[in-house]
């Protein structure tokens, strides 16, 4: 029988990470240095692209093309202006086609044609002002920006009668990556400081503030020789930058924020600093644990998809997140050691003559979050029913969602190229660079190559078909829609031009075709990737709870949360409501794979106050095994913690969406706007509504899942008889081991004690 005055052992983990603290943060400062010269240069080796599928029908097809006919895939497009002259002025003429000879003539550029000596009427505007000029630059993604900043200064601006513009996909993804670049700067140094100063309001303290900030920072820099190291192995979207930053620096100072908030109850308490090292750890740094595997599972789904651009979120997500919690897990506790009661020194609350509270928010019983939480459980149906309909109405939008490709207008609308193209859409016949392709492999003879084109040619999406242009036994026809190029008579005509008979197996490429089959690769993996968050999910929340019906409740819950969200993408930024205050173009559509990857961040995060709130209701169910108490409990000590760690991921996720990119705007503003609806309404209002509602039975499980539960589950703290009255409410350290040991021990150390 175990003596209440006995000193507790100290776990592990605990001697582990505070052995040596004052080496401990000498060789993460070693390694933090490190990674800075590991991840120098890391968005030069990012790419713009990875929406496609690359097991696609068109991504074969604009395979073949660039081998056989690499020609046919202009890539640079220059926008020739005449000002009030005509293009066929020959004044105009001889400087375009001086121009396109200029081009011609530099390395890693072909196919290099012109309006002027093609005379095709697509390269030609319906004014007769401007006219283009493409070419095709060759190599990677970082060769053909090389390219790109060699040529084009000398060939941008005016050269006697003409202006040049510099347009084409080329151009469009290296001033996207350039963009980002530079906003993903102008973030940090915006939510860097704001981030500080909400910490302080929150600790009160400057040095318990610096804690959680510089545990981000760490993560950040982390982040990009992370990224790095990924660029070696896998294409990585340029994207993947701003999110694994924000995330980085995010869930770094959520998972600081909650150990250091325990740390300081512990002291609180009358413990001393390895004590209360001890049981944060056992406690809050099991929480944090588990709260980054939950977020690590939902990014994890991500890799069932094909394109790049989703999987590299997954890659550097996961690794991103595992970073954050180790820099909480290892570095945190050993600054933490050495700063003991120091943790509370520089109280700047002293400053506004306020002074340190005498009991903290988590001791009061009075706390409004706990009057909160006793306000929603008596209103519980109210609650819980207008909670659920405000939550469904705000997703209403996205009903009316349309999905799209990501192009120019992702740019502002000052950006060089976006202007070209925009030029394009507005005044040249058709859509130039936006038609299909249909790649013919097979001998045929001109007369069945004839045959082809005219069936084709009656098709009532087709405005014109152009070629055959034949190589060997293979040969292509470009196919001009008579709309726009991926809308939705684009979309028709894909699948009617894959349906037309031919005498040889043709493949279609092109904008709308590549859009068809990354719908499709989507459509055709997104259940079984929302299968494997779900039980995945069930899993975890039921190795916190030992319950069936919170894994259920917090799937559903988590996926309700997220409906605002989807409903602002769209009404926002495919609708273009507040697109002048936002500054942004709207495409009249959303990037396919921008909901799921949204989707993934947003319902991780979410998981993420989940498993903060559970385990401390769960904490105190298995002190009291009172559920409204538990309810009670777990919103007052959670909910001030819950929403601060929202708001400045908030903060930081708002940075992001200060970019001039719509994607990366969308993205910052969307999860933002998740995280505060999760926290401030879902978590505060209806979580403890439902669990009202659901009474006892919420800690239901059958004798089989509680037995197991009680072999694997991993829960935030550990049952023991209540002490001696003293005032103070927050369970002391056990004797038992301490957070799990090397070998992933996660157990919880279950005891019963039958006296004092």
């Amino acid at each position: 029988m175990t003596e209440v005055n006995s000193p507790p052992r100290v776990g592990r983990w605990t001697r582990l990470v505070t052995a040596r603290p004052r080496l401990s943060l000498l060789a993460a400062l070693v390694l933090t240095l490190l990674a800075v010269l590991a991840g120098s240069g890391v968005a030069d080796r990012l790419g713009a692209g990875g929406w496609e599928d690359p097991d696609a029908e068109s991504t074969y097809a604009t395979k073949a093309l660039e081998r056989e006919f690499p020609d046919s895939q202009p890539n640079l497009l220059l926008l020739v202006d005449a000002g009030d002259a005509s293009v066929d002025d020959p004044a105009v003429a001889a400087e375009a086609k001086r121009l396109t000879a200029r081009l011609a003539a530099e390395k890693d550029i072909t196919g290099v044609g012109s309006y002027w000596s093609a005379a095709s009427p697509a390269l030609r505007a319906e004014d007769g002002h401007e006219a283009l000029i493409a070419a095709r630059i060759t190599g990677d993604e970082k060769e053909m920006g090389e390219t790109l900043d060699r040529v084009a200064p000398s060939l941008r601006g005016t050269h006697g009668p003409v202006k040049v513009e510099i347009g084409g996909i080329v151009a469009v993804r290296h001033e996207m990556q350039t963009i980002i670049q530079e906003d993903l700067t102008r973030a940090e140094m915006i939510a860097l400081p704001i981030t500080l100063l909400l910490l302080v309001m929150v600790f009160g303290s400057a040095i318990a503030a610096l804690l959680p900030l510089g545990i981000g920072i760490v993560a950040i820099l982390g982040t990009n020789a992370v990224l790095r190291g990924l660029t070696e192995f896998t294409d990585v979207s340029v994207f993947a930058m701003n999110l694994t930053t924000a995330l980085g620096l995010g869930l770094a100072i959520d998972y600081a924020l909650f150990i250091v908030r325990r740390f300081r109850e512990e002291l609180a308490t009358g413990a001393e600093p390895l004590t209360a090292i001890g049981t944060t750890l056992r406690t809050a740094g099991r929480t944090v644990l588990f709260s980054a595997l939950t977020v690590a599972v939902s990014l994890a789904a991500m890799l069932l998809f094909p394109q790049y651009f989703l999987r590299s979120f997954a890659y550097a997500g996961m690794a991103v997140v595992l970073l954050a919690a180790a820099a909480a897990l290892i570095l945190l506790p050993a600054a933490l050691i050495l700063l003991g009661h120091r943790v509370n020194s520089l109280d700047l609350r002293k400053l506004f003559g306020r002074g340190a509270p005498k009991r903290t928010e988590a001791q009061d019983g009075g706390t409004a979050w706990a009057r909160t939480a006793a306000l929603v459980m008596r209103r519980a149906p109210f609650f819980a029913l207008g909670t659920t309909a405000v939550l469904v109405l705000l997703g209403l939008p996205f009903l009316g969602v349309k999905f799209g490709t990501a192009d120019d207008r992702q740019l502002p609308a000052s950006a060089e190229s976006h202007v070209v193209q925009q030029h394009l859409r507005d005044g040249f016949p058709g859509s130039p660079g936006g038609g299909l392709e249909v790649l013919a492999e097979g001998r045929a003879t001109p007369a069945q190559y004839a045959s082809y084109k005219e069936r084709i040619a009656a098709l009532p999406e087709v405005m014109r078909v152009d070629g055959p242009l034949v190589k060997g036994d293979s040969a292509y026809f470009t196919v001009q829609p008579r709309g726009e190029a991926v809308d939705a008579g684009a979309q028709r005509l894909v699948g009617e031009l894959r349906s037309t008979k031919a005498p040889f197996d043709t493949k279609v490429t092109g904008t709308a075709a590549v859009l068809v089959d990354s719908k499709h690769a989507i459509g055709d993996r997104l259940p079984w990737a929302a299968v494997f968050i779900t039980i995945v999910t069930l899993l975890l929340v039921f190795l916190l709870t030992g319950s069936v019906l919170i894994p259920v409740q917090a799937v559903l819950l988590n996926a309700l949360s997220l409906t605002a969200m989807f409903g602002a993408v769209v009404w926002v930024f495919q609708d273009g409501h507040l697109s002048g205050l936002l500054g942004f173009t709207s495409p009249g559509s959303i990037e396919t794979t921008l909901p799921v990857l949204m989707f993934c961040v947003a319902f991780g995060l979410s998981m993420d106050y989940g498993v903060f709130l559970l385990s401390r209701m769960k904490e105190e169910y298995d002190r009291t095994g009172d559920h409204e108490e538990a309810v009670r409990h777990g919103l007052q000590r959670t909910g001030g913690l819950i929403t601060a760690a929202a708001v400045i991921l908030a903060v930081v996720m708002v940075a992001i969406g200060t970019s001039r990119v719509t994607n990366t705007k969308m993205l910052g503003l969307g999860i933002a706007l998740a995280v505060l609806m999760d926290a401030m309404i879902v978590r505060s209002l209806l979580v403890p509504a439902v669990m009202r509602l659901t009474g006892r039975a919420t800690w239901w499980a059958p004798a089989p899942l509680r037995r197991f539960h009680e072999r694997f589950g991993l829960s935030e703290g550990e049952a023991e008889p209540p002490r001696a009255a003293t005032g103070d409410d927050v369970p002391a350290e056990e004797n038992g081991e301490g957070m799990a040991d090397a070998s992933g021990d996660l157990r919880t150390i279950r005891r019963t004690s039958g006296g004092t």
